[in-house]
């Protein structure tokens, strides 16, 4: 299972370049078929909008022309009716029907059974009359007796497109049958249809029975053609679609119960279909764009990262190889912190370092102390010369074994209470018991209880070894009268330390002011340099004496584990 992880990763290892374009695509892509997926859904609810307000429009056409008709049979009643024509004075009637008609666009036709026209207001009264152009249309009427809209055919008076309105008006004798006409040029409906009815794009026609064109809003759909379309003369009506010459149109069909036409709504499918696509050719090229932009913003992000991540493999190999690592500063703020971990790493290898070599050099002296400590610890062991019950050789053995028994102590008390810490008091007289005459007067230790952590320990446990030492070599221990004096205090803050010696043989060459020897620096340095102790040494006529200053915070330093020494008064 590991290998096969192993291998997985290995497989994976990729660029940050990668993993970074990889990102962006996977919050992109979704977010762009969303897009899509809405767009879709606005796009049909937009369609289904225009087709309404298509079929209202086409509805709105019918009904005009639907009035139109209605107006015609109207106007051809109330002719019907009037009194002259009963009277069959056509003069009279001629007059007042031209009156009537005036302005309206529409002329009067009386046409009878012959198909012979009686009254044509569109040529002077008395000029002589032809038969009607639409014989089949005047032939249906008669036959239904019910009013009737003729198709749309060339009027050889008007010498134009036109259709008739027809009223019957039939008589007890057959032969006095006769059709009240309303004629109008076709090219009058266009109104009807213009194109402020119609949304952009999209055109009208009003279509006859035959399937041929009343009027159009193109001018390209000439009137008394058939419909270029094949959708008519079908009675088909509402939405559809017609493929027509190669061409796609969407068409919208509406019927017309009264006069027996169609309007007919019709656009091309590329035109209605291109504002959808150009709103997805928008939403695409949009994506593209910021998929574009988003990607040289991640590649240059992650050349930016790269760049940082190879700065600082080489400061990892600088550090591994001792040198030295300068901060680098950085956008990434992951990256800043890692460069400044190794610029402190290296500086902290840098101190360890030098910690290293003092700390070699006082293993060195103190290697010599210890032989030093060995050496006057045998002599104070060895049976006086001169004294009145001189010890027997086992009592030196034994003596003597104690001494380093003691020093063995002293070290074991560091190990064994470093993460609890160790108290001031126990670690001055085990640090201290190999160095403590039998003459126990001439040694006194005093002071509050003090906890100190590990570190704090250690420190002022080699400097009470050096302090020791050096007064087992040079000052109060060094002869059989001498005396040490150590206290220590605990007071606003401040931990205070004293080390007084007395009665001890000083030469002059240690008496000379500014004299320092390499105990002294290693005091200086072990106890300034690690706590941030303030030193002083004063020399006295019969001693050397130490005041050392450390602050209270310094004795409580968090151990490793997250254990805290206390201070205790």
């Amino acid at each position: 299972m590991i290998s096969r992880l192993s291998g997985l990763r290995k497989r994976l290892r990729r660029p940050l370049a990668f993993y970074l374009a990889a990102l962006l695509l996977v919050a992109i892509i979704p977010s762009f078929l969303f897009s899509m997926v809405v767009l879709k859904r606005s796009m049909d609810d937009q369609e289904r909008v225009v087709t309404a307000l298509l079929k209202a429009s086409t509805g709105s056409v019918t009904r005009a022309v639907e009035r139109e008709v209605d107006g015609m049979l109207t106007t051809l009643r109330v002719l019907a009716s009037s009194r002259t024509l009963e009277n069959e004075d056509l003069g009279v009637f001629y007059q007042r029907a031209s009156s009537a008609l005036a302005g309206t666009g529409m002329n009067l036709l009386i046409i009878d059974r012959s198909y012979q026209q009686l009254v044509n207001t569109r040529i002077p009264l008395g000029q002589p009359l032809g038969r009607a152009s639409d014989p089949v249309s005047v032939d249906q009427a008669f036959r239904s007796g019910a009013p009737l809209v003729s198709t749309v055919f060339f009027g050889r008076t008007a010498q134009t497109w036109v259709f008739n309105v027809y009223l019957p008006v039939l008589s007890a004798n057959r032969h006095g049958d006769y059709l009240m006409t309303l004629t109008r040029d076709a090219v009058s409906l266009e109104r009807s249809i213009g194109r402020d009815v119609l949304s952009p794009g999209w055109n009208a026609a009003i279509i006859d029975g035959a399937g041929d064109v009343v009027a159009a809003s193109d001018p390209k759909v000439e009137p008394g053609k058939p419909f270029f379309m094949s959708i008519v003369p079908s009675l088909r009506v509402g939405v559809g679609e017609a493929d027509e010459g190669g061409t796609r149109y969407r068409t919208v069909t509406e019927f017309s119960v009264l006069s027996g036409w169609k309007i007919v709504a019709w656009a091309k499918a590329s035109d209605v279909e291109a504002a959808a696509r150009r709103s997805y050719a928008w939403l695409a090229g949009g994506a593209l764009v910021f998929a574009a932009i988003a990607l040289g913003i991640s590649l240059a992000i992650a050349r930016m990262m790269s760049r940082g991540v190879r700065l600082l493999a080489d400061d990892a190999r600088r550090l591994g190889q001792g040198k030295p690592v300068v901060l680098r500063p950085h956008m990434v703020e992951e990256v800043a912190i890692v460069s400044t971990a190794l610029s402190e790493a290296a500086e902290e290898r840098v101190r360890a370092e030098a910690e290293i070599r003092f700390l070699m050099r006082e293993v060195a002296h103190r290697s010599k102390n210890q032989l030093s400590v060995i050496q006057s610890m045998l002599s104070q062991s060895m049976p006086s010369q001169s004294g009145a019950s001189p010890e027997s050789r086992q009592d030196f053995v034994e003596s003597f074994r104690r001494r380093v028994a003691g020093l063995a102590r002293s070290t074991d008390l560091m190990i064994a209470n470093a993460a609890q810490g160790i108290d001031m008091d126990e670690l001055a007289h085990n640090q201290l018991q190999p160095f403590i005459p039998d003459d126990g007067d001439r040694f006194h230790i005093s002071g509050p209880p003090v906890r100190l952590d590990t570190q704090v320990s250690q420190t002022l446990g080699m400097a009470l070894h050096e302090l020791a030492t050096n007064a087992t070599k040079y000052g109060a221990l060094a002869n059989a009268n001498g005396r040490v004096d150590l206290s220590w205090t605990l007071d606003e803050g401040t931990f205070r330390l004293v080390w007084r010696e007395s009665r001890a043989d000083l030469t002059p060459e240690m008496r000379a002011p500014g004299r320092k020897g390499f105990g002294t620096l290693v005091l200086e340095r072990m106890l300034g340099m690690s706590l941030d102790a303030r030193l002083q040494r004063l020399m006295h006529e019969d001693g050397i004496e130490w005041q050392v200053e450390i602050d209270s915070a310094r004795l409580n330093t968090p151990a490793p584990d997250g254990g805290t020494g206390a201070a205790a008064g």
